[in-house]
């Protein structure tokens, strides 16, 4: 039976949790994938072709990188709050500022900045928050924070439709942008508990070689180059279609409710099999939902392309930093970014290459099946990798 001071540090936790929650809505749900859902309305406003459209994602993604390479480099950074303030700022701005105007060019420097402070943000949210889940015994719930991006992408999913009505494209952009500021303000509000926090650490089992981790971010780093074709084109894909038009916008919506509980299912059947026997359950139900994108045209099929997309890219992402924060729980902040710079890397190249195939062979049957061929080889070194244990957390003795 828990004390009562434990119940409080653990509602402390709990608030933390739901800060970080709030947190990844904005960096991630609406920073960093509005994107997808506005995509097919600037190509009908504005006649914007695959290929720019690749770029533009790519930049995203490059900035993404680079974000995570400098917390990689430089964790101290993370600690300054004018440097993680600003990057919370100019999140919230780059988003809002698409709308306003029509260069090509300040699309792309706007996406640029704006992959950068997302991957600033995962980073300090993603550590922050499991340091205070582990300190106070709730690491399991760890999976919790992913879904964060879930509710974004669905929150994304049911706005833009509304916001398109009445102002189109631009609309569209800056309302995300207010959205997300509102989201910013209450997590900050609810995430201030973090300071009352003074829970012993939890003892955890600490491997000091990096090494561990390489073929960990290997596979990550395919799953990025895979997914990252359906995460760009997958709503503009449906929309093309010309008897799905209609349902183009309320695919995101499905895209993101899928995505919000399997960030807790995955991770608990990694603790009920083993991370390695979940990973392996997502990759193959990923390629499964690509190949079906490739050769149906019916409402059921793309639907399941959508909620399978969404069921496991960010279950896929909860357990390979989990996994790889189990393999180096003393450089929590290095292990973030050092797998998050892996997937940054596929992530540029997978939506510039996409895009430039889709133009060329109009049509997206071939990116898609160089995606799925991407997340088998994540499959086949998730086989191969020698450093998965038999669970995915650290239990405690008598949990």
């Amino acid at each position: 039976m828990a004390m009562p001071d434990q119940k409080v540090h653990h509602f402390s936790a709990y608030l933390v949790l739901v800060g970080g929650i709030l947190g990844l809505m904005v960096a991630m749900g609406i920073g960093r994938f509005a994107y997808t859902p506005i995509l097919p309305l600037m190509q009908r406003d504005l006649g914007m072709s695959n290929t720019l459209a690749g770029w533009l994602a790519g930049l995203n993604y490059l900035g993404y990188l680079a974000g995570a390479v400098l917390c990689s480099v430089s964790p101290r950074l993370l600690g300054m709050r004018l440097f993680t303030g600003s990057s919370l700022i100019l999140c919230i701005l780059t988003t809002a500022l698409m709308g306003l105007t029509l260069s090509a060019f300040w699309w792309g420097g706007l996406r640029l900045i704006s992959g950068m402070t997302s991957a600033v943000l995962f980073v300090l949210i993603s550590a922050e928050v499991g340091d205070v889940l582990r300190r106070h015994g709730l690491a399991q719930r760890m999976g919790m924070l992913y879904s964060g991006v879930g509710l974004g992408i669905a929150l994304t999913g049911l706005l833009i439709p509304v916001l398109d009505h009445y102002w189109s494209w631009s609309g569209a952009w800056i309302g995300a942008g207010i959205a997300a500021a509102l989201l910013a303000g209450a997590g900050i509000l609810i995430g201030r508990q973090q300071g009352a926090l003074t829970a012993p650490a939890v003892d955890t089992p600490i491997n000091s070689k990096r090494t561990s981790v390489y073929p960990l971010a290997l596979a990550y780093f395919f799953e990025g180059l895979g997914y990252v074709v359906s995460a760009t084109f997958i709503v503009a894909l449906i929309a093309a279609t010309p008897d799905l038009l209609q349902l183009a916008p309320w695919s995101w919506v499905a895209v993101g409710l899928a995505a919000a509980p399997s960030t807790l299912f995955w991770p608990w059947l990694a603790r009920r099999s083993s991370a390695r026997t979940a990973l392996l359950a997502a990759y193959s139900l990923q390629v499964s939902g690509i190949l079906v994108s490739v050769f149906s045209t019916s409402v059921i099929g793309l639907l399941f392309a959508a909620a399978s997309f969404g069921g496991t890219f960010m279950g896929i992402v909860a357990i390979t930093l989990a996994e790889g924060q189990r393999r180096m729980p003393a450089d929590s902040r290095w292990i973030a970014a050092f797998l998050t710079a892996a997937f940054g890397i596929g992530q540029v190249l997978g939506p510039i290459v996409a895009g430039r195939l889709a133009d060329l062979r109009d049509g997206f049957a071939l990116p898609l099946l160089l995606a799925t061929a991407c997340v088998g080889v994540s499959l086949i070194v998730t086989v191969l990798d020698p450093h998965f244990s038999g669970s995915l957390t650290h239990r405690q003795k008598g949990k």
